[in-house]
């Protein structure tokens, strides 16, 4: 563990998107610029994998040109710089394409002001400077944007005995040792936070590279996001996407073919307040754990009913998902399920006991319900609205409500208002059931308060915070209630 080298011996791919999506990607960027840019064998290895380039390929003389302008007009020099030698080059498909390119960039005689269409590198070596530089460029070319993620420059270290013409080995640079060591500190730090133990060091190998590439991702999602969110590392730092997909997200909910109909729910009789929180008026039980079981749509609707008998009885309970797990037929326990479902079952088997009576385990069990030990019951359910305006009346009036959302970037939420990219957060890829339970601004940007199942170290003390008022994550498409008379 104390050799960062050891760490960084095996490359691992295909951790960050489904083979399909991948697939789909690539076609769509074939049509949108070009099959021959995209089609020349080898374009892109597996999901994620680094494919080296070649200084002659189009997308990369591309994103060199737009590193090249954006080091420019960043920099204080009275001449312009540009790419004297390219020391490597690697593109990698992630919901677009993110160059990383290592080159040299000089001095040339050309100042900033002049039209020049050639510019020259100064002749005298006295007079040259140059810089070793590493920018990472995304490029989404059906969009025709590109962002430059990374920008690390370095003066050019030689010794005595260098030819002028050689740069210091990358792989040696101080600077590069140093990023490598900063990377070892955060992952130990990580692993002490949330005490990750691993079984082998290959393990601890293999976490580490998945550490690092969702660093990256979490970069990229805080240089792009529109609200005030802080993205980073959490506890889940160390999964792949589809692990953690398959082990924490619920599948079934993206099927729309599996969905029942439901009763339309009647519109709220008051127009929503500026602000509500159902925290605040005794509605909403602590947060919970789902643990590594695909659960969320059972704490999703526990959720809600707690929300409904209080508001019908005033008593707050706590009530079993367990008892979802076990004895809902309809549904797949840690596989995933849908609320619409979960209602029905709760209606057919009576009710639900609280979490004391029959307490979460996290996985499949026998059926342990008793009639007699029933706590709460509902009568039905109804469908909410998707107009973000009247799912914020219909809950200041009615209570919590069951919703779910497209959940990839929960994974590395801190805390802040959440405002993915749509590219990053699409709407009809639902994966998560959470719970709704208010809504408000901060400073000036509006969000949703969603009670999460990740326990209270996960966001903030257990909550996510996303942006209210433009169907982010297709938080508006799965509003539901049980119905307690």
């Amino acid at each position: 563990m104390e050799r960062a080298s050891l760490f960084f011996a095996t490359n691992i791919n295909g951790f960050r998107s489904p083979v399909m999506l991948c697939l789909a990607l690539a076609a769509l960027l074939a049509s949108a610029v070009g099959q021959s840019e995209y089609l020349n064998k080898p374009s892109f290895g597996p999901p994620d994998s680094h494919i080296q380039l070649h200084e002659s390929d189009p997308g990369l003389k591309k994103a060199l040109v737009f590193a090249e302008e954006h080091y420019n007009q960043g920099s204080n020099d009275m001449h312009l710089r540009k790419v004297s030698r390219l020391i490597s080059a690697t593109k990698q498909l992630v919901k677009g394409i993110r160059y990383t390119i290592t080159v040299e960039l000089s001095n040339t005689e050309c100042k900033k002001s002049s039209m020049l269409r050639t510019c020259d590198f100064y002749h005298e070596t006295q007079k040259l400077k140059t810089e070793m530089c590493v920018f990472e460029v995304w490029d989404i070319p059906w969009q025709g944007t590109s962002t430059l993620l990374k920008q690390k420059c370095q003066p050019k270290v030689m010794s005595e005995q260098e030819d002028t013409n050689k740069v210091m080995d990358a792989s040696i640079s101080p600077s590069l040792e140093q990023e490598s060591a900063e990377l070892l500190g955060r992952f130990k730090q990580f692993m002490v936070k949330y005490n990750k133990v691993y079984s082998s060091q290959e393990e601890a190998d293999l976490r580490l590279h998945i550490f690092h590439e969702n660093l990256k991702t979490a970069d990229i999602l805080q240089s792009l996001d529109q609200g005030s969110a802080e993205y980073g590392v959490t506890k889940f730092s160390d999964l792949t996407e589809e692990e953690f997909r398959s082990t924490y997200l619920n599948q079934l909910l993206s099927q729309w073919t599996l969905h029942q109909p439901m009763k339309l729910a009647s519109p709220a009789l008051k127009s929503a307040p500026s602000s509500w929180d159902w925290r605040d008026h005794g509605a909403v039980s602590p947060v919970k754990n789902q643990g590594m079981c695909g659960s969320c749509w059972a704490f999703s609707v526990t959720g809600n009913i707690e929300g409904q008998w209080y508001l019908r009885n005033g008593t707050l309970l706590s009530l079993s998902e367990q008892e979802l797990v076990d004895c809902d037929g309809l549904d797949q326990a840690c596989k995933g399920g849908l609320p619409s479902n979960a209602y029905e079952a709760i209606k057919e088997l009576g009710g639900l006991e609280t979490e004391s009576d029959y307490s979460y385990t996290g996985h499949k069990q026998k059926c342990d319900f008793s009639n007699r030990k029933v706590a709460a019951y509902i009568n039905s359910s109804v469908e909410l609205s998707k107009d973000e305006g009247e799912i914020a009346a219909w809950l200041a009036e009615n209570g919590p409500i069951s919703v779910a959302l497209n959940a990839f970037a929960m994974q590395f939420y801190r805390k802040g208002v959440s405002h993915p990219l749509k590219i990053f957060c699409n709407p009809w890829m639902i994966d998560h059931a959470v719970l709704l339970v208010g809504y408000g601004e901060r400073k000036g940007i509006p969000f949703w308060a969603i009670k999460n199942s990740w326990g209270e170290d996960y966001g903030e003390q257990g909550y996510y915070y996303l942006y209210r008022g433009s169907d982010a994550c297709g938080i508006n498409r799965m509003c539901s209630s049980a119905v307690v008379n």
